[in-house]
């Protein structure tokens, strides 16, 4: 009871996603900060070594239903069994991917239980809080931190009074780390059918289509991010031609995707991809708070602007003043003379 659980969502190739395994990461140092277990929920058919993923990440206890009702995923059964293991187990937090599986299951589990629920988190603490209107002190919060008002302010929220503590976190916000390869916990398997009813199998999936991404951003480890600032979709070429030379991804920010200079897929930012690279090239991008949102945990990060006083220069290891269009191509030839 008053443990930290998190739902592990199950991929199609029937493992974890790694989303789930960042949130299994931030959840452990949570769990020790509040000296509590942590607990992993998995429903799914036939996910491959549910223990062998998850006990590295310092899970204590994994819940695990396995039905072939349960794969792909539907609203409704899921809802149920996690509404069930909540009301027995009483968790303190709870954690969910913001995936589009995430955002559709932790508000209907928030609504069944009378609970807050924050979207898109992009920090996660335990603090306390004394409110002065009563006059109570509260010990031990998980502090829910995100952009708010379009991005404007940084806003920490709070559920002092209802339980459980409920939030959701997009993926790459939060770091995988394995706790301990050695690490082992208990598995306790649940009975989907003794809970599940006939109105929960109100929808049934008659087919489906998957189309995989073309592009792989998030994974990328060289970044080059153009912004409104770099002009056109024509200058956009020189942040591919550049990519292609150093090995990277083209990423953009959203004032660039809406100006029509580059595919949705390719956004970084709080209404795209958070991202974590070795090198991330920012040009002509002024850096608002949901860009960095996306990417302020780069390794090293360049920007090129005409704005000396450009936000992204703040976060910036280094600054290069100057118009993209004159730059990249400089970059081009150089790194070609001096490569081999």
């Amino acid at each position: 009871m008053n443990n930290i659980f998190v739902y592990c969502e199950v991929t199609e190739e029937r493992s974890i996603a790694d989303v789930s395994l960042e949130l299994l990461s931030k959840g452990r140092k949570l769990a020790d900060d509040l000296k509590v277990k942590l607990e992993a929920v998995v429903l799914g058919h036939k996910v491959t070594k549910p223990e062998a993923m998850l006990f590295p990440f310092g899970v204590d206890v994994i819940h695990y239903a396995d039905d072939e009702k349960l794969f792909p995923y539907t609203t409704l059964p899921h809802t149920s069994i996690i509404i069930e293991i909540f009301k027995k187990e009483l968790p303190e937090i709870v954690l969910f991917g913001a995936t589009s599986i995430g955002r559709d299951l932790a508000p209907r589990v928030a609504s069944a239980l009378r609970c807050g629920l924050t979207a898109d988190c992009t920090s996660l603490e335990i603090g306390d809080h004394f409110e002065n209107k009563t006059q109570t002190e509260y010990k031990n919060l998980l502090f829910q931190i995100r952009p708010a008002f379009g991005g404007n302010i940084i806003a920490t929220i709070i559920n002092p009074e209802t339980r459980p503590q409920m939030a959701t976190v997009r993926e790459g916000v939060m770091k995988k780390e394995v706790y301990s390869l050695k690490y082992k916990g208990k598995l306790i398997k649940i009975d989907a059918r003794s809970i599940l009813k006939d109105e929960d199998f109100a929808v049934t999936i008659i087919e489906r289509h998957l189309e995989k991404s073309r592009i792989d951003i998030k994974n990328a480890q060289v970044i080059i991010a153009g912004g409104y600032g770099v002009g056109s979709k024509e200058n956009f070429q020189l942040l591919f031609d550049l990519a292609e030379i150093l090995g990277a991804q083209v990423g953009a920010s959203r004032a660039a995707v809406d100006a029509g200079f580059a595919d949705h897929e390719r956004q970084v930012g709080q209404t795209g991809v958070t991202v974590r690279p070795k090198l991330y090239i920012a040009c002509g991008i002024s850096g608002a708070v949901q860009h960095r949102a996306g990417m302020d945990q780069s390794a090293q990060i360049i920007s090129i602007n005409t704005d000396l006083n450009a936000p992204i220069n703040q976060i910036a290891d280094y600054t290069i003043l100057g118009n993209v269009a004159d730059v990249i191509p400089k970059m081009i030839k150089y790194y070609k003379k001096n490569s081999k």
